[in-house]
Order: C-alpha cells, then sequence, then structure tokens
C-alpha cells in the first residue's frame, strides 16, 4: 500500500481510491458494487446515468476519469468521484446502505486530513492493518521502513523524468533482478503468488536487502544526479548490485539462500515465524 494509490474497505467490500489534486477520489463502480450488490455494476452505473440524463442531471459531470489497477493488473481509465461528489453521485443509487456509507465516506476523508497534519497516524494505521492480518511486530516495522524507503525512490525518479507506471516498473525490474536475481513477476511465481502484493509475502531478511536495493539505488541516482529513464536504469542496476553482492556474501557465510519459497497465504507470518522458530513444530506438514 501507499498513501497516493491504495484499496480502503466498507463492510467487506473493496473501493478502490487514488490521490488526485491533493484528496481522495474513489471508484464509482466500487461504490455502486457496495451499495447495490449488483452482479454488474459497470452495467448499474450506466443505466443509472441513463436514467439522470433523462430527468435533466448529467452524473459525469460529477466525475473525474483516472487510472486505477483493474482485476487484469493493468492502469484503466475509471470514473472517480472526490467525496463531495459522491455523495451527490450516491443520492442517485436507492441503497438502504446509502447513510451509512456516506458516514463512512466523511470519516475516511477526515483521517486522510488527520494524516496529512500527523504523518505518524498514517503509519500507525498501517501498522494496525498489518497487525490484523497476522504479522508480527519484527516484521512489521522493516515493512513500514521498506515502503518509506520505497517511496524516496518514486520521488526521486518522478524529480528526474522518469514516468510512473510503465518506466517505474522497469527500473523496480532492474533492482530486483540485480538484488535476487529475479524480476518482481519472477519473484512472485517463486513465491506461487498471483496478484497478491510480492513485499507482503516477504520474509525478514528479503525485506532487508530490498531496503538495501532501493536505498543504495536514490543515494547514487542523488550523487550522479541522474536524469531521465536511461540514467536512472543505470542507477537502478548499480544499487541493485550492492544489495545483490551483500545478499551473495550472506549466503556464503551462512550456507542458506537468502530468496525464500515462503508465502502467507495459508499461514499468517506471525504464526509462521513463531512455528518455524520452535524446533519441535518447525517438523510439522501444513
Amino acid at each position: 500500500m501507499n498513501e497516493h494509490n491504495a484499496l480502503v474497505v466498507f463492510q467487506d467490500k473493496k473501493i478502490r481510491r487514488t490521490w488526485h489534486e491533493n484528496e481522495w477520489h474513489f471508484s464509482v463502480i466500487d461504490v455502486v458494487a457496495a451499495l447495490t450488490e449488483s452482479d454488474n455494476p459497470r452495467n448499474y452505473w450506466h443505466m443509472i446515468k441513463i436514467r439522470e440524463k433523462e430527468a435533466g442531471i448529467e452524473l459525469s459531470t460529477f466525475c473525474v476519469q483516472l487510472k486505477l489497477t483493474a482485476e487484469d493488473g493493468k492502469l484503466r481509465e475509471t470514473d472517480c468521484a472526490n467525496t463531495r461528489s459522491m455523495f451527490r453521485v450516491i443520492q442517485s443509487i436507492p441503497s438502504p446502505k446509502a447513510e451509512p456509507f456516506k458516514q463512512w465516506l466523511a470519516q475516511v476523508g477526515f483521517e486522510r486530513v488527520q494524516e496529512i497534519e500527523n504523518p505518524e497516524l498514517a503509519q500507525k494505521r498501517m501498522k494496525e492493518i498489518y497487525q490484523a492480518k497476522g504479522y508480527s511486530e519484527d516484521w512489521i516495522e522493516k515493512r513500514v521502513r521498506g515502503i518509506a524507503v520505497r517511496q524516496e525512490l518514486t520521488d526521486e525518479w518522478k524529480k528526474r523524468g522518469v514516468q510512473e507506471s510503465k518506466e517505474f516498473a522497469i527500473l523496480t525490474n532492474e533492482i530486483s533482478k540485480a538484488t535476487f536475481g529475479k524480476t518482481v513477476e519472477e519473484y512472485r511465481q517463486f513465491k506461487s503468488l498471483s496478484k497478491q502484493n510480492l513485499r507482503d509475502h516477504m520474509t525478514d531478511l528479503e525485506l532487508i536487502f530490498s531496503m538495501l536495493g532501493e536505498r543504495a539505488t536514490t543515494e547514487i541516482t542523488r550523487t550522479k544526479n541522474s536524469q531521465g529513464f536511461d540514467e536512472n536504469s543505470t542507477a537502478a542496476r548499480k544499487g541493485g548490485k550492492i544489495a545483490g553482492d551483500a545478499r551473495k556474501k550472506l549466503e556464503i557465510e551462512t550456507k542458506k539462500q537468502v530468496a525464500s519459497k515462503e508465502n502467507y497465504l495459508q499461514e499468517p507470518e506471525k504464526e509462521k515465524r513463531k512455528r518455524l522458530a520452535d524446533p519441535k513444530m518447525s517438523g510439522r506438514k501444513d
């Protein structure tokens, strides 16, 4: 997760959102799905717009087209609305959940304002989410720190003329390949993951070496004043190599591979950590 593009949950329904022009914008389709439980929320939204247009109301004027991650993992243009506009959209959706949703929406917006004024609140909420998912305190501290390191790197890329989305993904693969010998997708397959966030299924050491690769890349980028995609690509390979060389030295000393097939799909990280640390439990078959 990061502050500019994240999921939020309303009554077990996932709502995509993105940070645009200094405020959250939410996916209208996801809101329709949450309020109506329609099998085809996209068509439901289309029919609402037609009905309201016949009454002289153009709901599209309350929306903006923003890129959100679709089910296939690709970024696609999606009808989105900020908190104020979403309140108007909800008026056109007959649902007993409308009022609770408005209250939830107002709270989500308020929390974001709080986080801007006090960034520690954002970290606190993030930690609470990971705790609820079954992660240990040690792992959470590394994951949260890794998010900060990643954000610092992507901020540098933005300043230096690197285009978001595709070029970010390519540079991230450069670092991953040099650090672990695998691209992000290859690593995901190695861990038997499909669309899950790779780093949410990394061990402590994997997180540490991911951070080292990205932090080293940030330092090289700044020192060399890398500009544009090509120069930043070179910095990414060098930063990843520093982490990769350190990983290989550790593997020689410990005679153990850092890259692990472990994931937390079936067993929470906290429980798996406890089991692997206990010799009596480590032999248990899942």
